[in-house]
C-alpha cells in the first residue's frame, strides 16, 4: 500500500505579480523568424531554451494569436536568431513596437539563410536553424520544439548580447 501526500490548496499568484516576479529575471533576446508562401515573418522572444544537443534540440514559447506562429506551423520551419547588445532597436521593430509590418521589419538589417531557408540575421550572436518536430499548447502559448538543422552567427565579432530585464532591452 502507498501513502498519498495530500498538500493543501494554494492561491495561484495574481497574473499581475507574476509578470512582475518575471521581469526581475534576465531573458536572452532573439528574433524567431520564418518563411512561408506570403512571405518571411518574424517576432521578438525571450521564451527561448535548450532541450538536448543530441540531437541539437531548442524550444521557443509563442502566443497563440502570433501571426508569425501560424506561419511556422503552416511552414514547419524557424530559426531563432540571438540579438547582439546594440540591437535593441529591431527586438522593437519585431515586437510590435514601431508600426513596422511584415517585409518591411527585415529591410532595416542584413539577412541571409542557412538549411531550412527562414532568414538569418547577419549579425546574430547566434542562430538556431530549426525543422519544427513537436507542439505543445500551454495556457495562452504554444511551446514549438524544434531540432536545429543548421547555426550560424557571428562568431568572429564577439561581443555584447541583447538582455530583457525590468521591462526594458539591456546589453551585457
Amino acid at each position: 500500500m502507498t501513502d498519498t501526500l495530500s498538500l493543501p490548496p494554494r492561491a495561484t499568484p495574481e497574473a499581475a505579480s507574476f509578470r512582475d516576479a518575471m521581469a526581475r529575471v534576465a531573458s536572452a533576446v532573439h528574433v524567431v523568424t520564418t518563411l512561408g508562401p506570403a512571405g518571411r515573418a518574424g517576432l521578438t522572444a525571450t521564451a527561448v531554451a535548450s532541450v538536448s544537443d543530441n540531437p541539437p534540440t531548442v524550444l521557443v514559447c509563442i502566443a497563440r494569436p502570433s501571426r508569425t506562429l501560424a506561419v511556422i506551423e503552416a511552414s514547419g520551419l524557424f530559426c531563432i536568431n540571438t540579438l547582439p547588445g546594440a540591437d535593441h532597436e529591431l527586438a522593437e521593430i519585431f515586437a510590435s513596437r514601431r508600426g513596422i509590418e511584415g517585409e518591411a521589419r527585415f529591410a532595416t538589417r542584413p539577412w541571409t539563410t542557412l538549411a531550412t531557408g527562414a532568414p538569418v540575421l547577419s549579425d546574430a550572436v547566434a542562430a538556431f536553424d530549426c525543422r519544427l518536430t513537436a507542439v505543445q499548447d500551454v495556457a495562452t502559448h504554444r511551446i514549438l520544439i524544434g531540432e536545429v538543422v543548421g547555426l550560424g552567427g557571428a562568431a568572429a565579432a564577439p561581443g555584447s548580447s541583447l538582455i530583457y530585464r525590468q521591462r526594458q532591452f539591456q546589453a551585457v
